[in-house]
């Protein structure tokens, strides 16, 4: 798309916000580009890679590092598994929630957010973990809330087998209940005094045991941190089918998309916001962000030259390996197979969305490898790669989240070189806002009171007096 056809606002945009997508491990999304020479996700064990990256990031004012992570491999659990190890296939890979401790401290305004699946960690550890990272932070902590979306993950801690799809976000509403009764509820925001001459840190009556009682926990507190600057971490999540969709209704602050197109961006976005306020939130509760990668020339012929290279590092057996979707006994399905005769527990959201786009021909399940790795990426000058960012953004997208190809090489550039083109057009910051991560983005520190863990403000008077002793 041209500059000079572009059509003119007549209301000055709203900048989109930036997070870079990375993962504690060698490929994450753009298989077979470690090869590179200029690959420094090689080096991901060495804690300076990371540090270097947030120092260069935050220098280009992204707003925040959004780390993924899995617990298991793709794929047929009881298979050969050596083409995860060959690729080096998000295995071997690091705990991105350890991480963050380092970062946070090296660091001063961008956002740190990790990702945790709800059955790998107890809620009441997990809570902790993260109060004490957004204390550390000064309150730029995220979390990215996952179900799972592998039988080996599952197996890795004592599960048979990847929990029903629908079952998953029944467990997530019960988990995150536990830790927003843990953020929220469990100490009222008055509750430190720091009262050397009366010998008292915090008032007792204010500190408060929530009972949690539920179907798969039991959690009697009260939360050990403090409230921390944000008490509850900005909410993330990424689940598109109708369930997940449901549940970022209810809970997220961000939804992280990869949607095919912008038009089906604006329906999922839509579709969700109507189901936001359904739930009695506002729909401008619920930001959203678009998973692009980018390929950036001076000109147009540089930049299908640098397509040209990255596509000749690029693995198929990476794509569809990581792409793979498995039957309800947990074999995976072949390339070949129509979409319309899956039945899988996985990926079952962005399998829809791939049906949805492909309109001329029956989709096949080599077409979610293909879409998520070529729809992806936006290929152009600076000037360019704006006015489709534009795109998207009129399509009811919030922010990007920029998918690298190498590290730091991808976001260096993407800051040297589209960055100040955006900044031209008022769509991304010049500087950061003063305070927390939820105060940058949404003007506050603390969840609105439309949000479900609101509920739990004030709400548990000193009820270990009326728990009979030993209860």
């Amino acid at each position: 798309m041209s500059t000079a056809n572009r059509t003119p606002s007549h209301t000055a945009p709203r900048p989109l916000r930036f997070n870079a997508f990375v993962m504690n491990t060698t490929s994450h999304i753009h298989h077979g580009q470690w090869r590179r020479e200029d690959a420094g996700q090689t080096e991901f064990t060495d804690v300076n890679t990371w540090i270097n990256l947030a120092k260069t990031l935050e220098a280009a004012k992204f707003d925040a590092m959004f780390f993924a992570d899995v617990v298991g491999h793709y794929g047929d659990a009881d298979a050969d598994y050596s083409v995860y190890v060959n690729e080096g296939l998000q295995i071997p890979s690091n705990d991105p929630t350890v991480l963050l401790g380092a970062l946070a401290v090296v660091t001063e305004h961008i956002g740190l957010a990790t990702t945790s699946n709800v059955f790998q960690s107890h809620p009441f550890q997990f809570a902790r973990q993260l109060s004490t990272l957004d204390h550390i932070s000064g309150g730029r902590i995220a979390w990215n809330i996952v179900t799972g979306t592998q039988d080996n993950g599952s197996r890795n801690f004592g599960l048979p087998r990847l929990t029903d799809h629908a079952e998953r976000y029944r467990w997530a509403a019960e988990y995150i209940d536990v830790t927003y009764k843990l953020w929220e509820g469990s100490w009222d925001e008055d509750a430190v005094i720091k009262d050397r001459a009366g010998s008292r840190y915090s008032v007792p009556e204010k500190v408060h045991k929530i009972h949690h009682v539920g179907e798969r926990y039991s959690v009697e507190g009260p939360h050990l941190p403090s409230p921390s600057p944000q008490r509850t971490p900005v909410l993330f999540q990424a689940g598109s089918s109708a369930s997940g969709r449901d549940f970022a209704a209810r809970n997220a602050e961000a939804v992280f998309i990869i949607a095919t197109t912008p038009d089906v961006a604006r329906q999922q976005i839509e579709d969700t916001r109507r189901r936001a306020v359904e739930a009695g939130r506002a729909p401008e509760d619920i930001t959203f962000y678009q998973g692009l990668s980018f390929v950036i020339g001076d000109t147009e012929e540089e930049a299908q030259r640098k397509l040209e290279e990255y596509e000749q590092y690029a693995s198929l057996d990476g794509y569809l390996a990581h792409a793979a979707l498995v039957d309800p006994d947990g074999r995976v399905y072949p390339p070949e197979t129509p979409l319309k005769d899956l039945e899988t527990n996985t990926q079952k959201g962005f399998a829809e969305w791939v049906s949805k786009a492909i309109t001329d021909r029956e989709p096949v399940v080599a077409d979610i490898a293909w879409r998520s790795h070529r729809n992806s990426r936006v290929v152009g000058t600076p000037e360019q790669i704006a006015d489709q960012l534009e795109q998207w953004q009129a399509a009811g997208v919030d922010g990007i989240n920029v998918i690298n190809w190498v590290i730091p090489g991808s976001f260096e550039e993407f800051a040297e070189k589209v960055l100040p083109v955006l900044r031209e057009r008022g769509l991304a910051q010049s500087e950061y806002a003063p305070g927390t991560l939820r105060q940058k983005l949404f003007g506050r520190d603390r969840l609105p009171e439309t949000h479900p863990a609101a509920q739990y403000r004030g709400a548990f008077a000193r009820l270990e007096e009326t728990v009979p002793a030993g209860a």
